[in-house]
């Protein structure tokens, strides 16, 4: 049975509260949508001895907090890893009994093949993974994924069964020019070109200011959220409200666990993709058991 990680109630709240933007999609949906917290971990770490270890040592804080998936848990959190094409399947092992779901980084549209250095969604379905990433900031600048290449991985993660985690997300200099509306509308459209209303339900949505990756700049919590609110605004006019509210929004970007408690009180924004702070265990637990303010 696949587990969910139960948050953490903690005490000692903020003094502060934070004045959100109002989402015009209602604020009840806030339990609709269950968290989802991924720890991308790119191309680290060196070795599988490594993975194993990091893998382990973060089972191992989460492991008396998870509970089954079930509509009665509506303060449970889904936790997904996403190591390494090589440690996948050994990172499964340790970390499911912790209701830890494990994804691959990245996958490529054809079956089989002449293609040397690709990976099919056959074969990481083969091994345990519901979730892929599709369109990382990184595989838009350093590997050229084109919208047209990312929604053929969309499409292709949907029709074998497995769930995207779809990235969009503005450049500094797009960012500078003040057009990240323009930019994250753009991107949703193409990439989801094809994919149906049902489909939409197995789609989640990271939006990842790629100056705040790995830079030390910061994107503001009610600024994020107002990105989220306006994707929201584009899935209902490309589907309708019932997708707008369903549809669970991540927010990516230099995610600590100083900054997540203030991310996560925001009525639109549903977890955190989290690619740093999930190396270490212990920062990425913290972020994983939010505190709600």
């Amino acid at each position: 049975m696949k587990l969910i990680l139960a948050l953490a109630a903690l005490t000692g709240a903020s003094a502060f509260t934070v004045n959100a933007p109002k989402s015009t999609f209602g604020l009840t949906t806030l339990h609709a949508r269950q968290p989802i917290m991924a720890g991308n971990w790119k191309m680290n770490p060196a070795t599988e001895e490594d993975a194993i270890k990091l893998a382990t040592d973060f089972s191992t804080l989460l492991g008396e907090e998870t509970c089954p998936v079930n509509d009665d848990f509506d303060m449970c959190t889904e936790v997904v890893l996403f190591p390494p094409f090589p440690f996948i399947s050994k990172v499964k092992d340790v970390v499911e009994d912790a209701g830890i779901t494990v994804g691959a980084q990245s996958i490529y549209y054809q079956e089989s093949g002449a293609f040397t250095g690709a990976v099919a969604a056959s074969m990481v379905k083969s091994i345990g993974c519901e979730y892929i990433l599709c369109g990382h900031s990184e595989r838009r600048t350093l590997f050229k994924d084109s919208d047209e290449g990312i929604n053929t991985r969309v499409r292709k993660v949907l029709e074998s069964g497995m769930k995207p985690i779809l990235c969009i997300g503005e450049t500094k200099e797009e960012f500078d020019m003040d057009i990240t509306k323009e930019v994250c509308e753009t991107q949703i459209k193409k990439n989801l070109a094809g994919v149906t209303k049902e489909q939409m339900k197995d789609v989640v949505i990271a939006y990842e200011p790629v100056w705040a990756i790995g830079t030390g700049m910061v994107c503001g919590a009610m600024e994020a959220n107002k990105v989220h609110v306006f994707v929201r605004g584009v899935l209902k006019s490309m589907y309708d409200e019932e997708v707008a509210e369903e549809t669970r929004i991540q927010y990516g970007g230099s995610v600590t666990p100083d900054s997540v408690d203030q991310l996560m009180s925001m009525p639109d924004i549903d977890g955190c993709l989290v690619g740093g702070a999930s190396l270490v265990s212990e920062k990425f637990a913290r972020i994983s058991n939010y505190q709600r303010l």
